[in-house]
């Protein structure tokens, strides 16, 4: 893979993310070629592959500075902040909301598995590393793997099935409201595992 740091290797990177993200607002993920962003990018499809295995890896790297925002309102989901849910998991549903669009294309029927475990990961170690107390205000240091924490796992994958559901219905009610309805459940799964 090409240095990150060579600026020709950036900005066909940032093309080609620029690229899927427009098209996604005009299409489903699965209806979307290499040649599709090759071309709206500008670039050579040798190009595409120098930086990419496929579209579904292209769309995990063009979510990433978005999945990062989702990750750092995501921590919330612990016990030991039971008596606060409203403001930090509402921030979760309403950073949804505000990129429903692309959040559908890639976490739906059609989207991308690859993307999905790539989400729930990120989520667990974040999960994961605020459940073990590091005490850090972000998830930047965060590893890239953890052990084995079904705690973690349970609160991510509860928090992505929601986010995933609520998705496929319209994102109904509010984030607040959808916040405080799944809080208890969330309090009480994470508190089983301690």
């Amino acid at each position: 893979m090409p240095v990150l740091s060579d600026p020709r290797s950036r900005r066909s990177r940032s093309a080609l993310e620029a690229a899927l993200l427009d098209l996604i607002a005009e299409r489903d993920l699965n209806q979307i070629s290499i040649s599709d962003v090759t071309r709206r990018a500008g670039v050579n499809r040798s190009t595409f592959y120098e930086h990419y295995a496929d579209v579904h890896d292209l769309a995990a790297a063009a979510g990433t500075d978005l999945f990062d925002e989702l990750i750092d309102a995501a921590h919330v989901v612990v016990p030991q902040e039971a008596a606060a849910p409203g403001g930090a998991l509402a921030r979760v549903f309403r950073h949804v909301a505000d990129h429903e669009r692309l959040y559908r294309a890639l976490l739906d029927a059609d989207g991308s598995a690859r993307v999905i475990n790539h989400l729930h990961q990120r989520l667990a170690i974040a999960i994961h590393v605020h459940l073990s107390g590091t005490g850090s205000p972000t998830h930047a240091d965060d590893p890239a793997d953890i052990p084995h924490d079904p705690v973690a796992a349970l609160l991510a994958g509860a928090l992505l099935g929601t986010i995933t559901d609520w998705l496929r219905h319209g994102c109904p009610g509010t984030p607040e409201g959808i916040a405080a309805r799944i809080w208890p459940h969330l309090v009480a799964a994470g508190s089983a595992g301690n």
